[in-house]
């Protein structure tokens, strides 16, 4: 018998949260795709546990928001396997912070990369 961890579904206010925000950033609807992701939620354990998330395309970025529990997210973004960001923070008890942060950090990077 496995006691593995069921994590909740992004809520309609979730994603509405999410889809206005990008809508903000880009003037724009943007498409997002739900999917699933396996997640190790405790770093000192090898269990991956599988966990809802958002996820989108701006450019050649692809964005990736999972969801661990209720009122709690992880973000990311890459360009591929070998260039993948995260936000420098963990785990995130607000959705639109961790929205609107990873999206201004790859904003930056995007800024940085054309300068340098």
């Amino acid at each position: 018998m496995s006691d593995r961890k069921t994590v909740p579904a992004f809520s309609s206010r979730e994603l509405w949260v999410v889809e206005t925000t990008l809508k903000e950033r880009y003037d724009e609807p943007v498409e997002i795709q739900q999917a699933d992701v396996e997640l190790r939620l405790d770093p000192a354990l090898p269990e991956l546990t599988e966990c809802p998330a958002l996820v989108w395309k701006a450019g050649r970025a692809t964005f990736v928001i999972s969801k661990l529990d209720d009122e709690c997210f992880r973000s990311q973004f890459f360009y591929s396997v070998r260039e993948q960001y995260g936000t420098g923070k963990e785990d995130y008890d607000d959705l639109s912070e961790c929205v609107t942060t990873l999206l201004k950090l790859q904003a930056d990077h995007e800024r940085t990369a054309a300068a340098g």
